[in-house]
């Protein structure tokens, strides 16, 4: 569909936003579509249900319409780019924490060729991206679906997507659901800080896991595989791995590589053992490899479009630190709370210092206003999005929090007990009991 490049200005120039959808099997039952946001943000929504709609519970197949879509400047629609994959190869291989001489210069050359290439190859787009506009061109497809009022599962980002519609569209909603929530309160500073606890917390627990068993590469106990952890990071910071084809896992690949692991325990806490065994005797493949799935790397050398257009939504959602001792000073900090992933959160988000757009607006908490009751879901050790942050949006919505007693990212399609209250929810509007946990 088409949509304005600029909501103040409908008549103006136009942008495209791409959808797909899955009929509901029941057509006499049919309530209407869902809409479903997979987060990111720059995760591809076409993709998510081309990919994983088979696996959504027979009661949702039988009673709605499955509809993904690519949010603006995303994937199929008018996208952001920035970098050629050359460029894309060096962010993603940039030392994560500039420890030694000449990596803080580095960090800071690449954040500034990031945004002076978004600048360059988006142009007017940049400004447009934000999610109060995503939110809009949500409404629009509540509409062209033929939907008087918005079904929505949105995981990650996706709930952040949910509290914007939300804060412009309450009376738009029959049912949201907030999978893996942010808190729309806090600042950037704010978190990285707790999002830097989350990972670590989970890394945690994969370090117990691992040693629990026979073959763990790291050793026989939390401590001795987290000294282990810490000197084989150093050791490929220092000499990177070889990974085939002619490439290297270094600091960067070997640093995405393992977070991405921690999004699910069932494969990926499994996948990281053997990418750790691998590189322990110098392999650096398995870990290049789940690096390339965590930052979207093709086979062929391309990338999607999903690390550019995640620091283009990002940099214009919310104002950012614009110099480098307020990220030194919060790294410094953050390294203390978490000291394997603090630093490293921290400048992760260096480019947004120098990002050629204002943010669309501060942060602040969301008020329901005229919105029907809405279903928050929280894992209780979820790195990318802390438990906290769910209790907060619940806090701010005046609503229901379903908690998931687990690891990972998300609950919905990972846990039965949790589908079968969403499932009830989204079909009947029916929500659980207050206090109600999944384990």
């Amino acid at each position: 569909m088409r949509v304005p490049l600029d909501y103040r200005q409908p008549g103006g120039q136009t942008i495209t936003v791409a959808a797909v959808r899955l009929r509901a099997r029941d057509t006499a039952g049919r309530i209407g579509s869902l809409l479903v946001n997979p987060g990111g943000p720059g995760a591809s929504g076409v993709q998510f249900v081309l990919d994983a709609a088979q696996s959504f519970p027979a009661a949702i197949r039988d009673r709605f319409d499955i509809v993904g879509f690519d949010p603006r400047g995303v994937g199929q629609s008018t996208p952001v780019r920035c970098l050629s994959p050359h460029a894309l190869d060096e962010e993603v291989a940039a030392d994560p924490v500039p420890d030694a001489p000449g990596e803080l210069s580095n960090l800071v050359t690449l954040a500034k060729l990031f945004a002076g290439g978004c600048e360059h190859e988006s142009g007017a787009l940049l400004a447009h991206v934000s999610t109060l506009d995503e939110a809009r061109d949500m409404d629009v497809l509540r509409a062209a679906v033929g939907d008087a009022k918005l079904t929505y599962l949105g995981f990650s980002y996706g709930t952040y997507l949910g509290a914007k519609y939300v804060q412009l569209f309450p009376s738009h909603i029959r049912a949201l659901v907030l999978d893996g929530a942010l808190d729309p309160s806090l600042t950037v500073d704010q978190l990285n800080e707790v999002q830097a606890e989350g990972f670590q917390t989970d890394l945690d627990d994969f370090l117990a896991f691992c040693v629990q068993g026979a073959n763990c590469p790291l050793g026989s106990s939390v401590s001795a595989a987290m000294a282990e952890l810490n000197r084989l990071t150093r050791a490929v910071d220092d000499h990177p791995l070889p990974g085939g084809g002619g490439r290297t896992a270094g600091a960067g690949e070997f640093f995405s590589g393992l977070a991405f692991t921690l999004y699910d325990p069932t494969y990926g806490w499994p996948a990281l053992e053997r990418a750790l065994a691998a590189a322990e005797r110098g392999n650096g493949a398995p870990i290049l490899a789940l690096s390339d799935a965590f930052v979207g790397r093709n086979p062929n050398g391309t990338y999607t479009n999903e690390l550019e257009s995640n620091t283009a939504i990002n940099c214009v959602d919310r104002p950012s630190p614009t110099d480098l001792t307020t990220y030194e000073r919060a790294a410094a900090r953050n390294e203390r709370i978490a000291p394997y992933f603090g630093a490293a959160i921290e400048w992760g988000g260096l480019a947004c210092a120098y990002w050629p757009v204002p943010p669309a607006e501060t942060p602040h908490a969301i008020s329901p206003g005229g919105a029907p009751p809405i279903l928050v879901v929280g894992t209780t050790r979820d790195p990318a999005t802390p438990y906290q942050w769910a209790q907060a949006l619940a806090r701010q919505l005046r609503t229901t929090l379903l908690s998931y007693n687990s690891d990972g990212h998300t609950a919905y399609l990972r846990s039965g007990c949790i589908d079968g209250y969403v499932d009830a929810y989204l079909i009947a509007r029916q929500l659980p009991r207050p206090g109600t946990v999944c384990s």
